[in-house]
């Protein structure tokens, strides 16, 4: 079975629970700890769902909120579930199916 994976991204949960609620005001908590983003690029991070972090990021980012990785990030696994074929009806065969066998081939010479 298929599992389909997702997260969600809560950091502004997370600073808002800090009383940090805007992106500027944790620029200069980045760089307190050697990482230099952009107002804009920590805009996205807080405003968006990113798809790439660095490690060094996420590391500042929990230890300015106290926090774990976990608090920031909230994963999903659910099964993908069957997928159906062009004709609509569910994969698989019928018990009567099943049964049957193909029977072997006679081969007769050539009279």
């Amino acid at each position: 079975m298929k599992h389909k994976v997702g997260y969600a991204w809560r950091l502004r949960e997370v600073m808002a629970s800090h009383r940090i609620f805007t992106a500027t005001e944790l620029v200069p908590l980045l760089r307190e700890r050697g990482i230099d983003l952009s107002a804009s690029q920590v805009h996205r991070l807080v405003s968006g769902t990113p798809e790439r972090l660095s490690l060094q990021v996420l590391s500042a980012l929990c230890d300015i909120l106290s926090c774990t990785p976990a608090d920031l990030v909230a994963t999903t696994a659910e099964n993908a579930g069957v997928r159906k074929t062009a004709t609509g009806d569910l994969p698989g065969l019928s018990a009567d199916v099943a049964k049957l066998r193909p029977r072997a081939a006679r081969v007769l010479p050539d009279a």
